[in-house]
């Protein structure tokens, strides 16, 4: 069991990060005080509940020039910091930094320490830490080629529990078992808003394997290091304690199994989704005209949260527009399914 104390200090140091950085650094503390007057809308994708916000601050992020040009005719932004951004040492490895762009109230920026390409395989585990140790935060990953604005230095985000719909939604969603371990099953969601896997351990260990074996299953594109994806993670103490929650109880080889305590690993619970993606921006975002939407998804996107920096978009974008941008983002259900093939294929013969 991880010591309660340590996460109960970091997330004091959060606290204090967050309050010092909005009396220190101009820039956060502007952009801070304007969430509060940000304007959102509330529409459905496929009866999934979706927040639209109009932020025109995050122009920065939607509009971000990634290509391999533009990236060497910058300096990475992470290994040049303000002098007014400090941040938090995470086991020697990442800083815990405040997001001066933020989407929401506390959304950090989490890079690593040195100078290394955006690659989730050998970091997913981190990304299970930190989820742990930030309590309440949900910390998400994008790609390289899946909205990540500095592709070029890894980094993670994270943002306060409460501000993406995912959080609930993948409850309401349908679900197959893709994958079971002792602690661990991976599911495949179908009629989602978009693709999605949803990974849900009470195991770091074995959640990581789990998500490796998932990753192995993914099509890693010419000239591409990873496959494209994007990841969100939380802790949610209530989702395999709550029966009510449970869609899929039938399926289970040994209920009792997972309500025994002694084989838990942690008493909260990981919830990974696990978006696979195809495309860095859907057709509308090259669109001229009226046709055209500046809406480039990242993980706050596939997990139900769109960001507009531009007000004409905000105004007339509907749920069909939405949908659209994420279908053609997404991988098909066709690529879906013949990933959770070969994930049973794999499975059955171990």
């Amino acid at each position: 069991m991880i010591d309660k104390s340590e996460m109960n200090e970091l997330r004091e140091r959060v606290e204090d990060l967050l309050d010092n950085q909005i009396r220190d650094w101009e820039l956060v503390r502007t952009n801070t005080y304007a969430l509060a007057s940000l304007k959102t809308r509330y529409l459905y994708i496929k009866d999934f509940p979706v927040i639209l916000q109009f932020n025109p601050e995050r122009i920065r992020s939607s509009a971000a020039k990634t290509d391999t040009a533009s990236l060497q005719a910058r300096p990475c932004f992470f290994c040049h910091r303000p002098e007014e951004q400090y941040g938090i040492d995470y086991n020697d490895a990442f800083d815990i930094l405040v997001n001066p762009y933020p989407i929401s109230s506390g959304h950090l920026t989490i890079p690593l320490k040195w100078h290394e390409d955006q690659q989730i395989l050998p970091y997913y585990e981190d990304m299970l830490w930190l989820a742990h140790d930030l309590q309440d935060y949900a910390v998400f990953y994008n790609g390289p080629k899946c909205g990540a604005s500095a592709p070029d230095h890894m980094h993670f985000q994270a943002m306060e529990l409460g501000n993406l719909p995912i959080e609930m939604n993948y409850k309401k969603a349908s679900k197959g078992i893709v994958w079971e371990g002792r602690n661990t099953v991976l599911y495949v969601l179908y009629d989602f808003m978009a693709s999605a896997f949803l990974l849900i351990s009470s195991d770091l260990r074995e959640a990581d394997y789990a998500f490796k074996q998932l990753y192995a299953q993914l099509e890693i594109k010419e000239g591409d290091s990873e496959p494209m994806m994007n990841v969100v993670t939380w802790k949610d103490e209530d989702n395999w304690k709550d029966e009510d929650n449970w869609k899929d109880e039938d399926n289970w080889k040994d209920e009792d199994n997972w309500k025994d305590e002694d084989n838990w690993k942690d008493e909260d619970n990981w919830i990974s989704c696990i978006f696979p993606r195809k495309e860095l921006r859907p057709s509308c975002f090259y669109a001229e005209g009226d046709a055209n939407i500046l809406i480039s998804p990242a993980t706050v996107e596939m997990a139900g949260l769109f960001i507009t920096p531009l007000e004409k978009d905000f105004d007339k974008v509907t749920s069909e527009d939405l949908e659209t941008i994420l279908r053609e983002v997404s991988i098909s259900e066709e690529e879906k399914n013949e990933i959770v093939r070969k994930m049973i294929q794999s499975s059955s013969r171990k």
